[in-house]
């Protein structure tokens, strides 16, 4: 199958159109006091990192691309991190603009159409094997770049165009699923914290039976709540609600394991990076976790007391068959019965608790500041009836439960697609075969 393929460049591979192969604008020629609030947008770091550019934009006035046009990227190119975290690659969509501007810190290319399939390059560039490539040929100089020459020389194995395609359709209808369930757990999560807010945040069946209205849900979960409030040491709060600290919801969980006292045991590892890619815990041999970790049991709530304006908080999917186990920057929190870890994780994500949290923390190094867990588990807050939070329990862990198994699902599908990608993209596995694993695997 290999030898079907044709060792070429990126720069055979370049359209013949005048800036095919491009980096961002010099120096003084981009700088914060162009960006405007609409217009053409920027690509920038921030807007890299996932198949498609995407994120919050800064903008550029028509006049000012314009000026710049050398340096605009259109639907189907590709844009590459020149500087910053490199081996990035990121494909620019068909919506919602026509054109974006390339920063100084990233380079674009603009494939022949008749030659490569830019979605096929962007699977290759992403690959093990090119993005050590990557890594190799990088400049050490200063801050680690690369830059167009590099780029240009970067070898490229490439299939016939109607294989690019196949390939590149297998692998993205892999990443439109993944990608689909993140979106429905995202919706299903919203759905569970905004009823938290709503009933105990903004207290809103309690004001509309204060004022004589109907309240929107079925009666026995309205005559749960009160119909007036009265003040405490927080403000006005619901009749009959509690003032307690978080230390009555909840309890630390405090039991440490030295993986590597267990080498050839299989853990699932929840850190602080896994968590910020994609809430996907790793499974992990003791002998590779290399040092002391909390132990993490089913049920459980991870609660990052590390950089608090970052919020993490983890609802972990832990069978009791698993050996789990978590950074010790993480609070391991177990709900005190009768409440259950939905309104325990509903909680902790909510904004008012956030902001309790950041108003706690020590440290002056922006990325070690952290909260005491002490401090932590005695901020105060509202403790609402045992039915009411049971009727809550109800309606929430199910949307919570459904994400968790989207979750699961996520991680088989990159687990798939992470297995396909290297083989596909060097002929090592044939399309068709690949093709069968994706008809079960969608199915």
């Amino acid at each position: 199958m290999a030898g079907e393929w044709v060792d070429t460049t990126v720069e055979e591979i370049a359209a013949t159109t005048r800036n095919a192969l491009v980096g961002g604008p010099f120096g003084s020629n981009l700088v914060s006091r162009d960006y405007v609030d609409h217009g053409v947008p920027v690509i920038r770091g921030q807007n890299m990192g996932g198949r498609w550019v995407s994120g919050d934009f800064a903008f550029v006035t028509e006049e000012k691309a314009q000026s710049l046009q050398a340096n605009l990227a259109r639907p189907g190119d590709i844009v590459f991190t020149q500087r910053g975290t490199l081996g990035q690659v990121t494909l620019v969509p068909d919506v919602p603009f026509d054109r974006y501007l390339v920063s100084q810190s990233q380079m674009k290319l603009t494939v022949d159409r008749d030659i490569a399939d830019s979605r096929f390059c962007y699977y290759v560039f992403i690959s093990p094997q090119q993005q050590d490539y990557v890594r190799q040929h990088a400049i050490q100089t200063g801050v680690p770049h690369t830059n167009l020459g590099i780029l240009r020389a970067t070898p490229l194995p490439l299939p016939s165009l109607s294989e690019q395609r196949a390939i590149a359709h297998i692998l993205g209808t892999l990443d439109d699923k993944i990608e689909l369930n993140r979106r429905m757990n995202e919706t299903l999560e919203r759905q569970a914290r905004a009823l938290f807010k709503s009933w105990f945040v903004d207290f809103d069946p309690v004001r509309a039976k204060a004022e004589g209205r109907d309240p929107g849900l079925p009666k026995p979960v309205a005559d749960l709540f009160p119909d007036s409030f009265e003040d405490s040491e927080l403000g006005e709060i619901p009749k009959g609600w509690e003032v307690v600290s978080f230390d009555a919801i909840v309890e630390e969980l405090r039991h440490r394991e030295n993986p590597l006292e267990s080498p050839d045991e299989l853990f699932q590892h929840f850190s602080i990076p896994a968590y910020d890619d994609g809430l996907q815990p790793k499974s992990e041999l003791g002998e590779t976790i290399k040092s002391q970790k909390s132990r993490v049991p089913p049920g459980a709530v991870l609660l990052s007391k590390l950089n608090p304006e970052i919020p993490r908080v983890w609802l972990v999917d832990v069978g009791d068959d698993d050996r789990a186990v978590c950074s010790t920057e993480f609070l391991v929190l177990r709900p005190n019965e009768p409440i259950g870890r939905s309104f325990v994780y509903c909680l902790c994500k909510s904004p008012v608790f956030r902001q309790q949290i950041e108003s706690l923390v020590t440290g002056t190094s922006k990325s070690h500041q952290r909260a005491r867990p002490q401090a932590i588990l005695g901020l105060r807050m509202t403790r609402p009836s045992d039915d009411l939070i049971e009727a809550f329990e109800q309606a929430a862990a199910p949307l919570l439960s459904r994400a968790h198994v989207g979750r699961r699902e996520c991680r088989t599908l990159a687990g798939l697609r992470n297995t396909l990608l290297p083989k596909l993209v060097s002929g090592e596995l044939c399309v068709e075969d690949a093709e069968r694993f994706l008809e079960e695997a969608t199915a």
